[in-house]
């Protein structure tokens, strides 16, 4: 176990440097558990590089099996405690998902689970769970799956046009602003407004009507509220936007296709009761009409 132990935490932190650090040994003492560990196996489970080691196929194969074992060990401990702790679930995601569609929707989890408190954590970057072990649940947008990692929970979208109850009515005769987003080196938005105006057979990009853009995508959807103009909006971040009233589509007849929301896990993370019950309430969520 010791070994074992001394392997994981090597393979997660992908330093023997880290690794010691973390288990207060020496960076000797973790190379040479490890060292014992590949000899009793008969393979190498890291490749020795100049200033760094890298993980090996078979190290690969044995750190996935190692991280779910490791938690079910946890969870079957916090199980047997006579005084269990309060459950705490933490999830990173994007700051316009969490502000659009997870918060809104907390407090219905909160009612059925009361005993599981849930941190939210809003980054612009991608975490990797494999180094910060504090994070149960990351929601990231686009992209497959993550060798490595679970993906218990998709949320499909689409893309379509929203605007206040009079823009909505006004650009029906006169071509209106349009609001965007422009992330760094994203062309989501430039290519969806480009699709979507052709889908409709409207000619406003080639008008060069005026064009507002923003960093976020809550930033834009209040630029929508405020009158501003149309907005190219994810299904998933306008529901409660129309819901309340404030949005109502515009050519609803008119979409274009988008990406998907994947919760991502480590192996065996998914189970662990308090992270099981937020991805089943995820699921629910998502299966609601609109996904509202």
């Amino acid at each position: 176990m010791t070994a074992l132990r001394a392997f994981e935490s090597a393979a997660r932190l992908r330093s023997f440097k880290r690794a010691a650090a973390e288990l207060h040994v020496t960076p000797t003492a973790v190379s040479h558990q490890i060292r014992l560990l590949e000899h009793d196996l008969g393979v190498s489970l890291f490749a020795r590089l100049p200033r760094r080691v890298e993980l090996t196929a078979q190290g690969r194969q044995l750190q996935d099996r190692l991280s779910g074992a490791f938690l079910d060990i946890a969870d079957a401990l916090a199980a047997l405690r006579t005084a269990p702790m309060p459950g705490v679930v933490t999830v990173t995601t994007t700051d316009s998902f969490a502000a659009l569609w997870l918060v809104p929707r907390l407090h219905r989890f909160r009612a059925a689970h009361p005993e599981v408190q849930v941190r939210v954590e809003g980054r612009p970057e991608v975490v990797d769970l494999r180094v910060e072990r504090s994070i149960d649940v990351a929601i990231r947008y686009g992209g497959g799956p993550v060798p490595g990692l679970v993906s218990p929970w998709v949320l499909e979208e689409r893309f379509g046009v929203y605007g206040t109850p009079s823009v909505v009515a006004a650009a029906a005769k006169k071509a209106p602003a349009l609001i965007s987003v422009a992330w760094q080196d994203s062309t989501l938005y430039e290519d969806g407004w480009r699709e979507w105006c052709e889908r409709a057979g409207v000619d406003w990009l080639r008008r060069k009507v005026p064009l507002l853009e923003y960093k976020e995508e809550h930033y834009a959807l209040q630029a929508a509220i405020a009158g501003e103009g149309l907005v190219l909006a994810s299904s998933v971040m306008v529901t409660g936007s129309v819901r309340a009233g404030l949005l109502k589509p515009f050519r609803d007849d008119v979409c274009v296709d988008g990406s998907r929301y994947r919760a991502l896990c480590l192996p065996g993370r998914e189970r662990q009761v308090q992270v099981k019950e937020f991805l089943e309430w995820l699921e629910a969520e998502s299966g609601r009409i609109g996904g509202a």
